[in-house]
């Protein structure tokens, strides 16, 4: 039985310096309904195993044997702030699926792992996959290794000419690195061939969903991480664009969304029936990457896409059921005409605003912001668009304010959250069921403001008690992350492609498949 299974979301909330709790499950009968449901999504993301031991949870930066358990928490990082826990039902990780049609598939997937479980018992495992998921646990060796080193002292910092993180940034600098050093010495990626563009193969360059097309190209050029031969791969990628099937298949008035369910189903039946590989991990390690906001919805008509792969999402809303133990969060970067030179604001001190935002009032959330801010205050500037022969315009506006404010507006995700790191403007984030991009990684409460909906009131209150030296701390930590966030052709090292392939690796390493 091939198995997979990844940490809760109230752990990576809470995660510091890089530690999750470890859960162990026991195969014993479940006797309340919910609790079976509950094993039924993880079996869901479960292939066949023929092991008799207990399944332990492998989270990013905590490997920890089925057989003992340790917790590690970074002494040089304060305490989290708290934050409101995460009801279990608006979570991917713990669905109720009173929704008959996402019941009835658990009930088809459940019967699926069922019959190809009888169908691999007793078979002798497939060497080419235990060679991969050698390699693999020798990685989270090191890693734990690197987590224990912390644990215990001040690790050593490790020489790199180009970039060692440092900082307040990171939840755990050093085992950050350690990983990163890893992934580039053996993360491998295939991509399927299959597939013409402009459907396939290609995306949009430029304007909200840029990042869909600019980072499927750089994925299939890469000479790092791409390899030929799929039988040297630790993860497979599905280059199809829900943005390029929606601009040449889609039809406004008839607005048939089944179009994705006929061009995605086929394109994986086509692949599964010429290689083996989805069907040995039934797509656990495969991936696809939207930036459109479909793109959830596009997976949902392959429920083994839905369910089982790694979806590399914009729209991070575990409301919506992104499932953070699998999925990737990525950053919406609005590039208006495709340009990705000078992307980031050389340091300025003349911030004369205290906060700056401009845009639709659409969304759960934005209309909150209006009514308490639009043409209410004159330190928080607040437009619906940009007034026409106004002094400044609107990256000059982010750049002389203190604070960016970052709402969601349809979509959890905004690109105001990159746009204000790229303009060295503290963003304040209103948001909610949203999973920050790379926050296996990234300490977020150390270089961003939050602030709830219930607390759009009292707005100016929270960021005017923040004093100038504490501001200063945090745009220079804002300063720090930008290289994250920024695009790259070709990407250089800890930039936002190679953090998004970072972020990928670490839901494979929380993979282990025995076929």
């Amino acid at each position: 039985m091939c198995i997979y299974t990844h940490s809760t979301h109230s752990e990576i909330q809470q995660m510091r310096g890089g530690v999750r709790a470890n859960i162990i499950i026991n195969k014993t009968p479940c006797i309340q309904l919910l609790v079976f449901i509950s094993l039924v999504i993880i079996a869901l993301l479960a292939l066949i195993t023929n092991t008799s031991n207990n399944l332990s949870f492998f989270s990013p930066w905590s490997w920890t044997p089925s057989s003992s358990s340790f917790s590690f928490s970074d002494s040089d990082h304060r305490s989290p702030p708290p934050r409101p826990p995460v009801k279990p039902e608006m979570t991917a990780l713990y669905p109720t699926f009173t929704n008959p049609k996402m019941q009835k598939a658990v009930t088809n997937l459940v019967e699926e792992l069922n019959e190809i479980s009888v169908l691999r018992k007793g078979k002798e495992r497939d060497k080419k996959v235990e060679t991969i998921e050698a390699g693999l646990a020798k990685a989270r060796a090191l890693i734990k290794d690197a987590i224990i080193k912390s644990r215990h002292s001040t690790p050593p910092i490790l020489e790199d000419l180009d970039y060692v993180p440092q900082g307040e940034i990171y939840l755990n600098s050093y085992v950050f690195q350690r990983s990163y050093m890893l992934m580039e010495n053996m993360f491998k990626i295939y991509v399927y061939e299959e597939g013409e563009p402009p459907l396939f193969h290609d995306g949009p360059s430029k304007d909200i969903y840029s990042t869909e097309g600019i980072f499927l190209g750089l994925i299939e050029s890469s000479k790092r991480f791409r390899t030929y031969d799929p039988n040297q791969a630790h993860a497979y990628f599905l280059p199809f664009s829900v943005v390029m099937i929606l601009h040449h298949l889609f039809d406004p008035v008839v607005r048939d969304k089944a179009v994705l369910e006929r061009v995605i189903g086929d394109y994986i039946r086509i692949v599964s029936t010429k290689y083996p590989y989805w069907n040995t991990s039934l797509g656990a390690d495969h991936f696809m990457l939207s930036c459109h906001d479909w793109g959830p919805r596009a997976t949902w008509y392959e429920h083994h896409l839905y369910f089982t792969s790694m979806r590399v999402l914009c729209n991070a809303n575990t409301s919506e059921f992104f499932n953070p133990r699998k999925d990737i969060s990525f950053p919406e970067i609005n590039l208006k005409v495709g340009n990705i030179t000078g992307l980031t604001t050389t340091s300025s001190s003349n911030r004369t605003i205290l906060a700056f935002f401009a845009g639709k009032s659409h969304g759960l959330i934005r209309p909150s912001l209006f009514q308490h801010w639009k043409d209410k205050d004159d330190d928080i500037k607040v437009f619906e668009n940009m007034p026409e022969n106004y002094s400044f315009s609107y990256k000059e506006m982010m750049e002389r304010s203190k604070f960016c404010l970052c709402p969601s507006g349809y979509e959890v995700a905004s690109p105001r959250v990159v746009e204000a790191i790229y303009a060295e403007c503290v963003p304040v984030l209103i948001s909610e069921d949203y999973v920050l991009p790379f926050s296996d990684v990234l300490d977020w409460d150390n270089f961003t403001v939050r602030v709830s909906v219930k607390e759009l009131g009292e707005l100016k209150t929270i960021l005017t008690r923040i004093g100038d030296d504490e501001y200063e701390a945090l745009r220079g930590r804002v300063r720090q992350v930008q290289r994250h966030f920024v695009v790259n052709d070709p990407p250089k090292r800890y930039d936002v492609f190679h953090m998004m392939i970072h972020s990928l690796w670490l839901r494979r390493l929380n993979l282990r498949i025995n076929a």
